[in-house]
């Protein structure tokens, strides 16, 4: 019996080596502070594609200096950008990986120097300061520099673009009434809440005709948040605005106690598979092969999406080949290792 995990998947004429994906994970590594890519940022992509790794999403890159989670965070507010990002992605592509990246604005949750926006003057706790509540020009700028961030991505050459509306961040705040408290046309309703994300993809979407994920965080463990029926609209709504996959996190959005397990999160990707009818990324302490390909073979899932463990093992992919007895291409510089 042949493995899944290492079929391939195609999106948009994009094709995947296999369903294995890199999560997006901040490595605060700009020594400048100015959100340009090091020689760090290269090797550390790098050797995950040429372990095998299917599709790489960069980590949480901002699309305003202000929009950074820290002052150490990757950026893609300026053309000074892209260069930086392009040997990124030259380089993940030249080992047999797709390269995507995640655009993103950390709202009332950065930690960056300058100003601090949310959709309401509340801050996420006691550590963070207050936001200032965004006017309907700033949130209007906002939706302009994701797509101007988007361009700059497809200058660089990346395959994905993922928008970040999870985690608590700004995207995700308009999403959720725990901390959106407006009362205009971005406020109250659902349909209200979800407006700026919606904005948002279609201004992406204007400038990007490859595959384009939405991370969503798809419980905020907190009373008085969004129930699973307003995360189903929102990732239909997503859909139809021309979104291609949901990339299905939790949490962020308030301070909360979450236990972690194995797989803690699949059952909201089956759910958005199953009630939005939009392809899913499971993601959240999935560590071991078999466990990887059941969520492929059993249908709850259609990408797999691996964070800490790729941090402690650029190579699981050739690690899960080997114990899946499935056939994925050695780097020919590897390969008396593997044999």
């Amino acid at each position: 019996m042949s493995s899944m995990l290492f079929t391939p998947y195609e999106v948009r004429g994009v094709r995947f080596r296999n369903r294995i994906v890199m999560s997006p994970m901040c490595m605060y590594s700009c020594e400048k502070r100015d959100g340009k890519v090091t020689p760090w940022h290269i090797t550390h992509y790098a050797s995950r594609a040429a372990g095998g790794v299917g599709l790489i999403v960069l980590e949480a890159t901002a699309v305003v200096p202000e929009g950074r989670i820290s002052n150490e965070d990757l950026g893609v507010w300026s053309d000074e950008h892209i260069s930086g990002l392009r040997d990124v992605a030259d380089a993940c592509r030249a080992a047999g990986a797709r390269i995507g990246i995640q655009l993103a604005h950390a709202g009332r949750k950065s930690r960056a120097d300058g100003r601090i926006v949310g959709p309401s003057a509340v801050p996420f706790d006691g550590t963070y300061r207050t936001p200032e509540e965004m006017s309907e020009r700033d949130i209007a700028e906002a939706v302009a520099a994701f797509r101007d961030g988007v361009v700059r991505a497809k200058a660089a050459g990346f395959d994905v673009v993922e928008i970040h509306a999870a985690h608590g961040y700004l995207l995700n705040e308009f999403l959720s009434p725990l901390a959106n408290r407006r009362t205009d046309g971005y406020g109250g309703s659902r349909e209200n809440r979800f407006r700026m994300l919606g904005e948002t993809i279609l201004a992406v979407r204007a400038a990007w005709d490859g595959p384009l994920f939405v991370r969503l965080s798809l419980n905020e463990y907190a009373e008085g948040g969004n129930a699973t029926e307003d995360f189903v609209y929102f990732a239909r709504e997503a859909k139809a605005l021309g979104a291609d996959l949901i990339d299905c996190s939790s949490g962020g959005v308030v301070p909360a106690r979450v236990e972690a397990y194995p797989g803690y999160q699949v059952p909201y990707a089956e759910t958005i598979r199953r009630e939005a009818d939009i392809a899913v990324g499971a993601v959240g302490l999935i560590e071991e092969p078999a466990f990887a390909e059941h969520l492929i073979r059993a249908g709850r899932a259609d990408l797999v999406f691996l964070g800490r463990e790729l941090l402690r093992n650029p190579y699981w992919p050739q690690h899960a080949a080997k114990a899946l007895k499935a056939e994925l291409p050695i780097p020919k510089q590897y390969e008396r290792g593997w044999t």
